[in-house]
C-alpha cells in the first residue's frame, strides 16, 4: 500500500507543483495587490486593506460594469441557446422523418465558421458593418432607402445592444454543433416510435430532444455565463472610448485593463479582478446547483 502511494504521489507531484506555482500563487498575489496602493512601479506598495474595495463600491463607472455584465449573464446564454437548440433540432430532426434539412452538413460549417475567427477580427468586422455612413453594411442601405442612419456604436442607448447581437453571432455556431453532437447520439427509434405516436415537432422537441440534452444544456449554460462576465475583447476593440459613448457598454474586464495599463492604478485594477473572480465561481456554483435534475439514461 505504501510503495503504491509514493508511485501514485510521484506522478501528481510534477502537476500540482505546476498549478500551485503558475495558478494558485498568481490569485493569492492579486489578492495581496488588491489591498495595496501599488502603481506598477515601486517594489514595496504601501498596504492599505480594503480601501480599494471601499472605493470601488463607491464607483458609479463599476456599477454600470457590473450591470452590463449581469444584462449579458441573463441574455447571452438565454439568447445563444435557445438559437443554437432551434438550428440543432432543425438540422438534425427537422426534415422528413427523423433526418436533418436538405443541406444539414454545409450548414453546420456555415453556423461554425464565426468560431474560428478571433474574437479581435470579429470586432473589427462589426465595426465595419456598424459604420455610421453609407459605407456601411447596414446603415448603407437604410440611407439609400432615404432613412437615418443609426448609430449601432455611437449612440448610447443602442451600443449595448449591438454589443450583444455579435456575441451571440458569434457564440450561437459552436452551441449548434455542440447540441447537433448531441443530437446524433439518441437513438433515432426515440423519435420514429414517438412521431408513429403522433407527437410533432413541439413535442418532439420539448418532450424527447431538451430533456435528452439537459446536461449539454446545463454545461453550455455556465460556459456562456463565464464568457459574458469574461468578456473583453468585443468591448474594448469595436467599440467607440474602449467601452462608450459614455461608458454605455463598459464590462468588467474593460475596468480592469483601462484601470491597470491607462491610469496605472494596479492595486484598484487587482481589487476589480477579486470582484469578478468571486462573481464567477459564484455564478459556476448557482448554476450547477439550480440546473441540477436526475439525469435520464436511453
Amino acid at each position: 500500500m505504501l510503495r503504491r502511494r509514493l508511485f501514485i504521489t510521484s506522478f501528481l507531484a510534477a502537476p500540482v507543483t505546476l498549478y500551485l506555482v503558475y495558478v494558485i500563487a498568481p490569485y493569492v498575489q492579486a489578492f495581496y495587490i488588491a489591498m495595496t496602493d501599488w502603481r506598477g512601479v515601486s517594489a514595496a506598495p504601501r498596504f492599505t486593506g480594503l480601501e480599494n474595495f471601499q472605493r470601488l463600491f463607491s464607483d458609479g463607472i463599476f456599477w454600470k460594469a457590473v450591470s452590463h455584465n449581469a444584462l449579458l449573464l441573463v441574455l447571452l446564454p438565454l439568447i445563444t441557446i435557445v438559437l443554437a437548440l432551434f438550428f440543432a433540432f432543425l438540422l438534425n430532426v427537422g426534415g422528413k422523418g427523423v433526418t436533418g434539412v436538405w443541406g444539414s452538413k454545409f450548414y453546420r460549417v456555415v453556423f461554425f465558421f464565426p468560431q474560428v475567427l478571433a474574437v479581435a477580427v470579429v470586432a473589427v468586422l462589426f465595426q465595419q458593418v456598424f459604420r455610421p455612413d453609407d459605407s456601411g453594411m447596414l446603415n448603407g442601405p437604410l440611407m439609400a432607402l432615404g432613412l437615418s442612419p443609426v448609430g449601432f456604436l455611437s449612440d448610447p442607448s443602442v451600443a449595448f445592444w449591438s454589443v450583444l447581437g455579435v456575441m451571440v453571432w458569434q457564440a450561437v455556431g459552436f452551441y449548434v454543433v455542440l447540441f447537433s453532437a448531441g443530437l446524433a447520439s439518441i437513438p433515432g427509434d426515440m423519435f420514429e416510435a414517438a412521431q408513429i405516436d403522433g407527437a410533432g415537432r413541439f413535442s418532439l422537441f420539448f418532450r424527447i430532444t431538451l430533456p435528452l440534452l439537459w446536461d449539454t444544456v446545463q454545461v453550455a449554460w455556465v460556459y456562456l455565463g463565464i464568457l459574458a462576465l469574461d468578456v473583453f475583447a468585443i468591448v474594448w476593440v469595436m467599440t467607440d472610448q474602449h467601452g462608450g459613448p459614455d461608458f454605455s457598454t463598459t464590462v468588467m474586464a474593460a475596468e480592469i485593463y483601462r484601470n491597470a495599463f491607462q491610469y496605472f492604478r494596479f492595486g484598484y485594477a487587482s481589487a476589480l479582478g477579486v470582484i469578478m473572480f468571486f462573481f464567477t465561481i459564484g455564478f459556476a456554483i448557482l448554476a450547477l446547483r439550480l440546473s441540477r435534475r436526475e439525469r435520464i439514461e436511453y
